[in-house]
């Protein structure tokens, strides 16, 4: 007998195209309908990625036969009423980062998911990328000892053009936005899982090269978690010039960085580059179709990175959807991920606004 592939529905034409819908069906899924704002648009992407239906009523797409999961790939000021819906029709759900507007909203749909007892997922994919996987994993089993002091810096010019086009939500603070909600909650993610809870920060948000936005285009956060760890997360995406990125973490027997897919250890033995096990390999990278690259935002995504991480997340989703094992190392990031980093953005906002270290809950 053929394989049986749950349907799925995505939400979302920009992102939930170039990575969700690829991912979705490389991972087993059929996907059966893309939901969107503008009909137009909306049709056109269904049309170009080879999918049935496209509407711009999450109703109508949550009524059609063989729907078990639902991947929402929107603003994060939608996300809540989008999950909520979701839910209340049984199905199972997947959801971009940032989770939510702030920890209120994130808790109601942590709340309203584990009622239901549906399989709820976040958009975390990078904990399945090779370098930062490796990482992780390489702490957490002490290979640099206990951890005490950790630098990630990044600096990218996508945004050094005042006119480059990008999400709305971006440039709001009000909609969760500014590059604090649109990078660097993958990076508190990250820090959460290798180091362990945040216990406080100190935080300034800025706009180095976007003055007329509500949110941000840069930030500096220090953060303590409650292991001990202290630590340093700076960026923005309106620097002209090259790259600059420096992943490090400094611990009571030695030091680990990342340089891309390549983790590397020193200590009282010397140097080292670690090996890449086969459960972080990845293939490599799949670029989306050109023509669905249309604006900055779009060309973040243009190498096509994301798409093996975000498969193995929907491969987790698929597995437990079927009640089948699947290996947690990496986990997958849940709805309760959403809540604890939502938690640490919300701390980093007040931080900012009032000039001032904020405890986490």
């Amino acid at each position: 007998m053929p394989e049986t592939r749950p349907g799925a529905v995505v939400v979302g034409t920009g992102f939930g195209v170039l990575t969700h819908l690829r991912a979705l069906r490389a991972a087993g899924f059929e996907v059966v309908a893309l939901v969107g704002r503008d009909p137009e648009k909306t049709r056109k992407r269904a049309d170009q990625s080879g999918v049935p239906h496209g509407f711009t009523s999450l109703d109508e797409a949550l009524v059609l036969p063989g729907v078990e999961a639902v991947s929402v790939a929107t603003p994060p000021h939608t996300h809540c009423e989008i999950v909520l819906e979701a839910i209340a029709a049984g199905k199972h759900v997947l959801c971009e980062k940032p989770f939510a507007r702030d920890a209120d909203e994130a808790k109601r749909m942590l709340d309203a998911a584990e009622k239901a007892g549906i399989v709820h997922l976040l958009g975390t994919e990078f904990r399945f990328a090779t370098g930062q996987a490796l990482a992780t994993r390489a702490v957490r089993a002490g290979a640099i000892g206990e951890p005490r002091h950790a630098t990630f810096v990044f600096h990218m010019p996508a945004l050094a053009d005042p006119t480059a086009e990008v999400p709305g939500w971006w440039t709001e603070s009000g909609e969760g936005g500014g590059w604090l909600g649109a990078y660097c909650s993958h990076v508190i993610d990250h820090m959460r899982v290798m180091l362990g809870e945040f216990a406080g920060v100190s935080a300034s948000l800025t706009r180095v090269g976007h003055p007329d936005w509500t949110a941000d285009d840069a930030y500096t956060i220090h953060f303590r978690t409650k292991r001990g760890a202290e630590g340093v997360l700076q960026s923005t995406a309106a620097a002209h010039g090259p790259f600059m990125m420096t992943a490090r973490v400094v611990g009571s027997a030695g030091t680990l960085w990342i340089e891309g897919d390549a983790v590397h250890v020193a200590d009282g033995s010397g140097q080292r580059q670690l090996e890449v096990p086969d459960d972080l390999a990845h293939p490599a990278p799949v670029p989306p179709p050109g023509e669905l690259l249309v604006t900055a935002y779009d060309m973040l995504h243009a190498m096509g990175i994301d798409l093996a991480p975000f498969t193995r997340v929907f491969e987790i989703m698929r597995a437990r959807m079927a009640g089948e094992p699947f290996p947690d190392d990496p986990a997958a990031g849940t709805f309760a991920d959403g809540v604890a980093i939502q938690e640490v953005l919300d701390a980093v906002r007040l931080s900012s606004a009032e000039s001032r270290w904020v405890a986490l809950p």
